[in-house]
């Protein structure tokens, strides 16, 4: 089956937050806090998919507080935070939900991503995602983490099922 056809009939579709949702820059504030930027387009991708019911997590390494409250405003249901073994807490997720790792894509841009990228079926990463990572992806998107490259995925899938509007 072609990487596209994989996209379109994925039955889960995870992502990593920084250097994906954003660009993988942290802006440091006076108070020492991190601030991040999210694309709004990636946002309203994730709204479309859900009101589609499209199966949607995050998981993370990070433990922002900002980062769940973006996801929870766009209804993410399955957030993931301050993970260290990501294949480990997905792996417990498909089994919840009964989804083979084959049917499911996850999308990572660097190295603390790779066991679990190895782990699914359809591994994806943004376009300027470290040289390991694009190497067991098997989808490339043509824009960089932060800069829409989750709505290019999620539309892909969602246009190649008639459902994109």
């Amino acid at each position: 089956m072609n990487i596209y056809r994989q996209i379109a009939n994925a039955k889960a579709y995870f992502f990593d937050v920084d250097g994906v949702f954003t660009n993988s820059s942290l802006y440091l504030t006076e108070d020492g806090s991190f601030l991040r930027i999210m694309n709004t387009r990636d946002g309203y991708a994730i709204r479309n998919a859900l009101n589609k019911k499209l199966h949607l997590g995050v998981i993370t390494g990070g433990n922002s507080i900002n980062v769940a409250k973006r996801m929870a405003t766009l209804g993410v249901e399955h957030v993931y935070s301050g993970i260290t073994d990501k294949r480990k807490v997905l792996k417990e997720h498909l089994d919840f939900y009964n989804i083979k790792p084959e049917e499911c894509l996850f999308m990572g841009d660097d190295y603390p991503d790779l066991q679990v990228m190895k782990f699914v079926g359809i591994p994806v990463c943004p376009n300027d995602a470290a040289p390991e990572i694009q190497a067991l992806s098997s989808y490339i998107s043509p824009i960089d983490g932060g800069h829409g490259c989750v709505r290019d995925v999620l539309e892909l899938a969602m246009r190649l099922n008639g459902q994109w509007r």
